[in-house]
């Protein structure tokens, strides 16, 4: 049996059938799925696992019930909650996405997908996952776990980030969702990807359409989708400072555009600028111990990050204040609510 012998309907009956018996049911944001608590999880599933993100989601939605309190949070709380599960640009489009709501729309979640659409951080799949699981509304979704399951059952060459792939499979998308049952459809979908159609090792034997499956059936379920095409991972070097002055650590917040946008990290300095001197100028005081530490690899999507740390000591042991608004003494023992990047938050536990 082959794909041009089932019905379009067929298939989601397959999917919908599946799911009564194996798809996820339980998931925090599955229990009372307003508009606001779906937006919140589709935003932080983004790029990541769901075990990764319930515990973050669980506690975001304790601090941030509903669109006014996010809406009027500090962006350092929100990005002080966000620590941790990275592409940290998703939490700073929720905050402005918030106040948008809150300014123009009462603070209620707008029901047309366009006006969804134009909200920050929010695209064509994002904006149908939301309204329809939320709002049982009939809207396809194409997110990366819909992708890898469309691309193999139809056998689709190409990778999905080419334009002309992404609108076939899109146009499959289209065709596929059911009139009813949208949102268990939806989700039966993107469950079937994370857990059974998954990118390595898939679970052919327990899919739901693995008799109607082109790539099952041929051999070929490893070739798609297809790859993106490699390029050399450029690696990219810093040196960040971290001085000491009693059992606090010096923080600058960076700047809202960039890498860890908004979030607060070490001082960074050139292979030419003396550590000496620098201290002298922003404290006031001379440092009693310069170490040169361990280099640190961080991974970002499209570049490796070498950051050569370099530990400074003060030689006072009274915190020394500070007047700009953009730096602090961090108190590991007891942290501010603020934002950090991995990698700074891993040497900041190897220090303290």
């Amino acid at each position: 049996m082959g794909l041009d012998s089932v019905p379009m309907s067929g298939i989601a009956d397959k999917i919908l059938h599946w799911f009564e018996t194996s798809g996820r049911k339980d998931l925090p944001w599955q229990h009372d799925p307003t508009p606001y608590r779906v937006w919140i999880s589709e935003i932080m599933l983004q790029q990541t696992q769901v075990s990764t993100v319930i515990p973050y989601y669980q506690r975001f939605m304790q601090s941030f019930p509903d669109v006014e309190t996010l809406a009027c949070a500090r962006i350092d709380d929100v990005l002080h909650h966000w620590s941790g599960l990275g592409y940290y640009a998703r939490a700073r489009n929720l905050h402005k996405s918030a106040q948008i709501l809150r300014d123009n729309y009462a603070g209620v979640f707008p029901v047309h997908i366009d006006d969804v659409i134009a909200l920050p951080g929010i695209g064509r799949s994002t904006a149908g996952a939301i309204l329809s699981l939320s709002r049982g509304e009939r809207h396809p979704i194409l997110d990366g776990n819909v992708k890898r399951v469309l691309a193999r059952a139809f056998a689709i060459d190409g990778w999905p980030g080419q334009s002309a792939v992404a609108a076939r499979l899109w146009d499959l998308s289209e065709q596929l969702s059911p009139e009813d049952n949208c949102a268990e459809y939806n989700q039966a979908m993107m469950d079937l990807g994370a857990t059974v159609c998954t990118r390595s090792r898939p679970a052919c034997a327990s899919c739901p359409l693995s008799e109607v499956c082109i790539a099952n059936a041929s051999g070929t379920v490893s070739r798609y989708p297809g790859k993106k095409p490699r390029k050399t991972k450029p690696r990219k070097t810093t040196r960040m400072i971290l001085v000491r002055c009693g059992k606090t650590v010096y923080l600058q917040k960076r700047p809202a555009q960039g890498i860890w946008g908004g979030l607060y990290s070490f001082p960074e300095l050139t292979i030419d600028d003396e550590i000496e001197a620098w201290c002298e100028r922003q404290f006031q005081s001379r440092p009693s111990t310069i170490r040169e530490c361990d280099i640190y690899r961080h991974s970002f999507t499209h570049f490796d990050l070498d950051i050569h740390p370099v530990e400074v000591s003060l030689v006072s042991n009274t915190v020394i204040a500070t007047d700009a608004e953009d730096a602090l003494w961090y108190q590991p023992a007891t942290p501010q609510k603020v934002g950090l990047a991995a990698p700074v938050r891993a040497l900041i536990d190897a220090l303290c």
